[in-house]
C-alpha cells in the first residue's frame, strides 16, 4: 500500500460517507422558530437535548391516565414525492397519532417526529417539518422533539419515511369509551373528512397506474382541478372539535376512522351485543370517492373496509346530547350530522348499512 492510500483512507469524513451533520444542524436551526411556536403549558418546546421533557402537573393533570400514539403517512408518501409537493404530510403525520389520542378522550401534549432519508434535503425536510409544527399548534400539541437519519443506501435518492408519536393525557374518570353506559338508539354523529386522509393509497396507486395517471394530470371527476393536490389535501385535525363535544357532555365513545374505515374502526369502540346502523343516504361524499370506486371496479364492501368514504370520526351520543354535539362539531369548524344509531345485536358488534354508496 502507498503512502497516498494511506493518506487519503485515513482522511475520510463521515460526509464523504453520504451523511452531511452540517446539513442537519442547519435543518434544526431552520425548524427552531416553528417548534417553538408550539409551546404549551408543560413544555418549553426547546429542541436540541436528548429528549424531550413534560410536565403534566404544569398542564393542570390531577389524577391522568397517559395516552400514546405512533403512526406514519403510508405510501400517500410517494404521491407526495411523486408530486414534489411536502406542504400537506406533516399534517397528515401529526392528526394520524393526535386523532387516536382525542377519541380516547384525551388532550394532546407533546409529539415527536422521525424522518429518515439517504440524503438530506434540507429545504424539503424544513418544509415537511415546518408543516408538522402547525398541526403540533393548531391541535394544542408541543413539538419537543424528534430525529432526523441521513442512511445513505437504504433509500434510494430523493426517498424518505416519516414516523410520528405523541402521547396525551385524559383525567382518570373521563376515559373513552365509556363502554357500559352504550344504549340502543345512541346517535352516531360522523364529522365529514377532508378527502383519503392517509389511508387506501396503495389501492389507489395502483387505480391510478391501470387508469394511466399521474399526479400533475387534471382530476377525471372535475378536469378544474389537478389530481395530486386533490389526493394530498391533508387529514383533517379533529382535536379541539372533539374536545369541545366532549365538553357539551352526552359523549360515550369515538372511533377515528382510518385504515379499515368505517366497518372495522366503528366496532373497536362497540360493546357486544350493540351494532352500529349506518344510512349511507346521510352524507354526501366528495366525487374521488365515486370515480376511485367506479374507476377500480371496487364493491361498496370493499370502499367501505378500505376508505373513510367521507367520514372521518363518528362520535356516539345519548340522544338527548345529539344535536348540541352536532353544534359543537359544527362551532369548531367542522361538519357533523346524524348518521346512524346502535341497534340491537346478537354478538360481536358490527356495522350494518342501509342503502348503497
Amino acid at each position: 500500500m502507498t503512502s497516498d492510500n494511506r493518506s487519503r483512507r485515513n482522511g475520510l469524513t463521515y460526509r464523504q460517507a453520504g451523511v452531511d451533520i452540517d446539513a442537519a444542524d442547519a435543518l434544526i436551526a431552520r425548524i427552531a422558530p416553528a417548534a417553538k411556536a408550539t409551546r404549551r403549558a408543560g413544555a418549553e418546546a426547546e429542541l436540541g437535548g436528548f429528549g424531550g421533557l413534560f410536565d403534566l402537573k404544569a398542564a393542570g393533570f390531577k389524577d391522568p391516565i397517559l395516552v400514546a400514539s405512533t403512526d406514519g403517512v403510508g405510501t400517500k408518501l410517494r404521491v407526495a414525492i411523486g408530486a414534489r409537493d411536502f406542504s400537506t404530510i406533516g399534517q397528515d403525520l401529526v392528526a394520524m397519532c393526535v386523532n387516536d389520542i382525542v377519541v380516547q378522550g384525551a388532550e394532546p401534549l407533546f409529539f415527536l417526529d422521525y424522518y429518515a432519508t439517504g440524503k438530506l434535503a434540507v429545504d424539503d425536510a424544513a418544509v415537511l417539518i415546518e408543516g408538522i409544527a402547525r398541526a403540533c399548534k393548531e391541535s394544542g400539541c408541543a413539538l419537543i422533539g424528534g430525529e432526523t437519519a441521513e442512511m445513505p443506501g437504504l433509500y434510494a435518492s430523493g426517498d424518505f419515511d416519516l414516523a410520528g408519536f405523541s402521547v396525551g393525557a385524559v383525567e382518570r374518570e373521563q376515559v373513552l369509551p365509556k363502554i357500559a353506559e352504550m344504549r340502543a338508539d345512541d346517535v352516531l354523529i360522523g364529522v365529514t373528512s377532508s378527502g383519503l386522509h392517509s389511508n387506501g393509497f396503495s389501492l389507489v396507486r395502483r387505480i391510478l397506474a391501470d387508469a394511466s395517471l399521474v399526479c400533475a394530470a387534471p382530476a377525471p371527476f372535475a378536469r378544474e382541478l389537478n389530481l395530486g393536490k386533490i389526493l394530498l389535501a391533508p387529514t383533517r385535525l379533529y382535536v379541539k372539535s372533539a374536545l369541545a363535544a366532549i365538553r357539551e357532555g352526552g359523549v360515550k365513545g369515538f372511533a377515528h376512522i382510518t385504515g379499515g374505515g368505517i366497518s372495522e374502526n366503528l366496532p373497536r369502540v362497540l360493546p357486544d351485543g350493540l351494532d352500529a346502523e349506518i344510512d349511507l343516504a346521510s352524507w354526501e361524499r366528495a366525487p374521488l370517492f365515486a370515480w376511485l370506486a367506479r374507476a377500480g371496479g371496487v364493491e361498496d364492501a370493499e370502499m367501505l373496509r378500505t376508505f373513510n368514504c367521507g367520514i372521518g370520526l363518528i362520535a356516539v351520543v345519548a340522544p338527548p346530547h345529539a344535536q348540541s354535539c352536532i353544534d359543537a362539531f359544527n362551532a369548531a369548524g367542522e361538519s357533523g350530522r346524524a348518521i346512524g344509531k346502535l341497534v340491537p345485536g346478537s354478538a360481536a358488534p358490527r356495522v350494518r348499512y342501509a342503502g348503497a354508496l
